[in-house]
């Protein structure tokens, strides 16, 4: 068995798990054990929905920048590189 330790937990959040793990009769360490048995496996359908987005990161950007009229960029020209072509002998 692994053991974890976590550090800089929130106040709060410890509060919230004391009182569940109360409310469960269990101890703070039983009640984690239990909240990190029950995540989903991340191979399973509602993982992979609430992981995968519906779009991808340039259709993102797109849509947030068309109603602004869009973004053009300057492409500058190529150049001829003065470095030796390698050869593999």
């Amino acid at each position: 068995m692994a053991t974890l330790t976590i550090r800089n937990v929130d106040e709060t959040v410890k509060r919230k798990l004391q009182v569940r793990a109360a409310l469960n009769g269990r101890s703070m360490e039983a009640e984690l054990r239990d909240v990190l048995t029950g995540l989903p496996e991340p191979h399973s359908e509602s993982a992979r929905a609430r992981v995968e987005p519906e779009e991808d990161f340039g259709t993102a950007i797109r849509k947030l920048f068309a109603p602004l009229g869009g973004v053009e960029l300057q492409i500058p020209p190529r150049r001829k590189s003065h470095r030796p072509i390698p050869t593999f002998d």
